[in-house]
C-alpha cells in the first residue's frame, strides 16, 4: 500500500509542481473570476493526468508491474486514480458551472465580456483552430464528464455484476478520448509549451494509446493461450471448484503466486484467478481453484464440462515468495490458501532451504480437501498450522506468536481478506516486523 500511495500522491504533486510553475507569478488581484479560472485550469490538469494514467495502467503492461510490486497493486492504484479523477472533475464541473448558476440565482452580476487587450498579439494559425473549436469542445466535454461520474460509479459498486462492470468500463475510452480533446483545446495555449503542457500531452499520449488498444480488444492479447478443460473436482461443502486445463503452446510458464484471467464463456468474459499449480511443460497443464463468492463463481460448477474450451491469458503479479529470508511465514484465508498450494507443488518439484510455516485460517474444510492439503504439505516440507473457525477461533497476531517463536526473523506472505490482512500487518509491524517483511496479496479488481 505504501507505493500504492506514494505513486499516487507523486503523480498529483508532479501535475501540480508543473502547473503552479506555468501561472506564477500570481496576478495582483484575485477577483472571484480569476481565482474561478485558474480552478478550471488546475482541477482540467489534474483530472486528465489521472485519467490518462488510469488508461495506462489498464493496459496490464508487464513491465510495469515491478515499479507497483504487482498487478494487483497496479489495479489497486489503477482504482484510486479513477476515484481521484471523479472527485476533482466534479470539482472542475462546478468551477466552469458556478458563475452561470451564481448569476442565475441572483447572487452575481453577470460579468462583462470585455475585448482583447489593446496590446495583445494575433492568435497564430493553431491557436486560431484551437479557439474556434472551443464551443464544441466545452458541449462535448460536459456530456463526457456525467458518462464518466455514472461509468466510475457503477464500477465502484460491488454488486453491479462483473460482467457489466467489465463491458460499462470499456465505454470509458471513449468517454476519455473525447475528455482529451476537450482539455487540448480548452487547456491556456501558452502553455503547451511550458512543463505542464508537456507533461500533460505526453501522459494524454499514453492515454490515447491506451484507449485505442481497449476499445480494439488488444489489450492482453499477446499473453492469451487457448486451453482445453482436463478435470473438474467440487468440494460442494466448501463451494470450491479446482478446475485443470491442458493449455496449447505458447505458455511461457508462471511463478507459484501468479494469477491469471481465464474465460470458460465468451459471454461472460474473463474473470482472474490465482494459479494453483506449478509449472510443468512436458503436461502444460494448469489448474484453477475458485469459491463461490458471486453469481459468476456459484455458476461454475454446474457448467464447466471436460474437453470445454477456455482462455488463458497471464501470467501476472509479483507475489511470488522471493525475498532473501531463511524462514517464512504463509497465511492463507479461506480461498487464499490457493498461491501457497502452487507454492507447494513447486516445492515438492524442486526443493528450497527455507524453513516454511503455513498458517491456513478457514471456517471449514472438507475430509477430501484436508487429505489433499496434507499431501501437498508433507511433500513441499511445510509445517501445517490448521485454523478452523468454529473450533480453533480467529487469528490474531498473538497467537502467530505462539505458533512460531521464531516469526522475528521470517517474512510473512499473505493471501485471503483484505482487512484480515490489514489486521495482521499493523499487528506484527507494531510488534517489530519490518513492513517490508509483510507481502499481502490485494487480489482485487475493482
Amino acid at each position: 500500500m505504501t507505493r500504492i500511495r506514494f505513486a499516487l500522491w507523486g503523480i498529483l504533486a508532479v501535475l501540480s509542481a508543473a502547473w503552479l510553475l506555468a501561472n506564477l507569478p500570481l496576478p495582483d488581484t484575485l477577483s472571484f473570476i480569476a481565482v474561478r479560472n485558474l480552478l478550471v485550469q488546475y482541477s482540467g490538469v489534474l483530472a486528465i493526468g489521472a485519467m490518462s494514467v488510469a488508461m495506462i495502467l489498464a493496459t496490464r503492461a508487464k513491465w510495469l508491474e515491478p515499479w507497483l510490486n504487482g498487478l494487483d497493486k497496479s489495479y489497486r492504484l489503477h482504482k484510486w486514480l479513477g476515484i481521484t479523477a471523479l472527485v476533482v472533475s466534479v470539482a472542475h464541473w462546478i468551477a466552469a458551472k458556478g458563475p452561470k448558476w451564481l448569476v442565475q440565482w441572483g447572487l452575481m452580476e453577470r460579468p462583462r465580456r470585455g475585448g482583447p487587450p489593446a496590446d495583445a498579439v494575433e492568435p497564430g494559425a493553431i491557436e486560431a483552430v484551437f479557439n474556434s473549436q472551443r464551443g464544441t469542445a466545452e458541449g462535448l466535454g460536459e456530456w463526457a464528464f456525467y458518462a464518466v461520474v455514472v461509468l466510475i460509479l457503477l464500477a465502484l459498486i460491488k454488486r453491479f455484476p462483473y460482467k457489466y462492470f467489465v463491458s460499462t468500463h470499456t465505454l470509458l475510452a471513449v468517454a476519455y478520448l473525447v475528455l482529451v480533446f476537450h482539455g487540448a483545446v480548452l487547456m491556456t495555449f501558452s502553455a503547451w509549451t511550458q512543463p505542464v503542457g508537456i507533461v500533460t500531452a505526453l501522459l494524454m499520449l499514453g492515454g490515447v494509446i491506451s484507449a485505442a488498444l481497449a476499445l480494439s480488444r488488444q489489450i492482453g492479447r499477446r499473453h492469451k493461450v487457448p486451453g482445453r478443460i482436463e478435470a473438474v473436482r467440487t468440494f460442494p461443502s466448501m463451494r470450491v471448484t479446482e478446475v485443470e486445463i491442458k493449455l496449447d503452446e505458447g505458455w511461457a510458464g508462471h511463478d507459484a503466486g501468479q494469477f491469471a484471467f481465464v474465460t470458460f464463456d465468451r459471454r461472460e468474459g474473463k474473470h482472474p484467478f490465482t494459479i494453483a499449480s506449478a509449472w510443468n511443460p512436458a503436461t502444460r497443464s494448469i489448474t484453477f481453484i475458485t469459491k463461490g463468492l458471486g453469481d459468476y463463481t456459484n455458476f461454475l460448477p454446474e457448467h464447466l464440462e471436460v474437453g470445454g474450451a477456455a482462455t488463458v491469458e497471464g501470467p501476472y503479479g509479483r507475489f511470488t515468495f522471493d525475498d532473501d529470508k531463511r524462514r517464512q511465514i504463509w497465511i492463507g484465508g479461506g480461498i487464499g490458501i490457493t498461491p501457497f498450494i502452487a507454492r507447494m507443488k513447486q516445492l515438492a518439484m524442486s526443493p528450497g532451504p527455507r524453513q516454511v510455516d503455513l498458517i491456513h485460517s478457514v471456517p471449514d474444510i472438507a475430509p477430501e480437501a484436508l487429505d489433499l492439503l496434507k499431501a501437498d504439505v508433507e511433500a513441499a516440507g511445510v509445517k501445517l498450522h490448521l485454523m478452523i473457525d468454529s473450533r480453533d477461533g480467529v487469528l490474531t497476531g498473538d497467537r502467530l506468536r505462539r505458533m512460531v517463536p521464531e516469526w522475528t526473523s521470517a517474512s510473512v506472505w499473505f493471501c485471503g481478506p483484505a482487512g484480515f490482512g490489514q489486521a495482521m500487518r499493523r499487528d506484527l509491524v507494531a510488534h517489530g516486523l519490518s513492513a517490508g517483511d509483510f507481502h499481502q496479496e490485494l487480489f482485487n479488481m475493482r
